[in-house]
């Protein structure tokens, strides 16, 4: 990746981070995907007692579909498990293939496992925080989601994608991808809409420019 590419992926990068300040909940949901970095960190913040449940939500979404064949959240719990989560601890959602139903799916399995939630902690990518949050005001606004993600850098978040075996290229093309879908999707009512600068603007045009067009939504 070249200079002006790196400069203009993180000003995407910053403005999807929202910075929340951590308080307990009544369970954590780690949000399916690719990156098993979301997994260590739902294990560590309940290892530092923020919420005693851990629920993982996902099967088999765009990024992971032919890539693994257990589901996103069973790879996540079997990470969890070797950091130490109690398997009693870990609640599975094993069907969403997308963001709505990871919220729907994790919202009815609580429900059904008589887990009463008023504030949820959720994990997800970096570059995922004001998407999930915008969705989850959609989907189940009448509880309070506190979102946060591994902390990493954008080349560690890189170096990962390809061990894991996503190209540096797809990996970047996710977060390009993922921030159009904040107006495409506020748009046709799949999250709130959220305010986006000029200047975070410029800079999705320059990596569509750059060729990072891989991960975009149909905005028909």
């Amino acid at each position: 990746m070249n200079d002006l590419a790196l400069e203009n992926l993180t000003v995407l990068w910053d403005y999807m981070h929202l910075n929340h300040a951590l308080t307990p909940a009544d369970c954590i949901i780690g949000f399916g995907n690719y990156n098993g970095e979301i997994a260590r960190r739902a294990a560590e913040l309940y290892h530092q007692g923020y919420a005693p449940k851990i629920l993982f939500t996902g099967g088999l979404g765009r990024n992971t579909d032919g890539l693994w064949t257990a589901s996103e959240a069973e790879h996540f719990a079997e990470i969890a498990l070797a950091e130490g989560v109690p398997a009693a601890d870990i609640l599975l959602e094993k069907e969403s293939t997308n963001t709505a139903e990871n919220i729907l799916f994790s919202k009815r399995l609580l429900e059904r496992s008589g887990v009463p939630v008023r504030t949820i902690l959720g994990v997800h990518q970096p570059f995922m925080e004001r998407r999930i949050w915008a969705a989850w005001q959609v989907y189940w606004p009448q509880v309070k989601l506190i979102v946060t993600s591994p902390r990493l850098t954008i080349p560690v978040y890189l170096e990962n994608s390809v061990r894991q075996g996503i190209t540096e290229q797809a990996a970047v093309e996710v977060i390009v991808g993922d921030f159009q879908r904040m107006e495409v999707y506020a748009k046709k009512g799949y999250q709130i809409p959220q305010d986006i600068p000029q200047p975070v603007r410029e800079a999705f045009q320059v990596m569509v420019q750059l060729g990072y067009d891989g991960q975009l939504a149909p905005e028909g």
